[in-house]
């Protein structure tokens, strides 16, 4: 294995944003090396690192399984038909793109779309952990399966986790489908939909000081 970076940084655990670092440069700074990691083989199949985009302190966290084609090519997440999709779902819930963060469990395309094994999951999985704890978001949505499998519980079910909230740490976390299964199945809207209302729910709930109901 060669190139500047052979392995991913560990986790920051402990880390605080108010003591002397702020997010976004420690973004920079993970971003540059998740550029130059080889840590598995899909770097070299595509084009770019497809990092994250967003708010580097945003209070809601959406995370995907990988970038597929047009991702690949523009290097920001969620630019394709399942990215149009879900602006509009966060346009419907009165959730502005620009407020909240973007990422996926890879960083790099699998070949033909396809979902990422688990060795590229666990090689790429501590960009994903750090990208968490620099941002420090109250709410993770988990969207899709292997999001779900990867940061809530290894053995859920993307239908029987969703919806439902999932405190991990100081963090809540919510599963719903992908926005990909919804252009697969349109009848599934409704339930992202209402998984969004309850996401929207909480966050008028913290602004009045209040906590999740578990």
């Amino acid at each position: 294995m060669s190139g500047p970076e052979t392995s991913p940084p560990e986790p920051e655990s402990g880390h605080s944003l108010g003591e002397g670092e702020a997010s976004g440069p420690a973004l920079d700074r993970l971003q540059e090396k998740a550029q130059a990691c080889r840590r598995c083989a899909l770097r070299q199949g595509c084009r770019q690192v497809v990092f994250g985009v967003g708010n580097p302190r945003a209070r809601l966290m959406l995370v995907g399984e990988g970038p597929g084609g047009d991702e690949d090519r523009q290097g920001i997440p969620f630019v394709g038909r399942a990215g149009q999709l879900l602006d509009r779902i966060l346009e419907a819930a009165r959730i502005k793109r620009d407020q909240v963060y973007i990422t996926n469990v890879v960083k790099c395309r699998p070949p033909n779309n396809r979902l990422p094994v688990q060795q590229e999951v666990e090689a790429c999985l501590p960009y994903l952990r750090t990208q968490i704890e620099l941002i420090d978001p109250e709410i993770v949505i988990c969207l899709g399966s292997l999001a779900t499998k990867t940061l809530i519980d290894k053995n859920a079910s993307i239908t029987r986790s969703r919806g439902s909230w999932h405190k991990i740490g100081s963090r809540n976390y919510m599963a719903t489908f992908h926005p990909a299964a919804l252009l697969r199945d349109p009848g599934k809207k409704r339930y992202v939909w209402e998984d969004f209302q309850e996401v929207i729910k909480v966050c008028n709930k913290s602004d009045q000081g209040g906590a999740v109901d578990e």
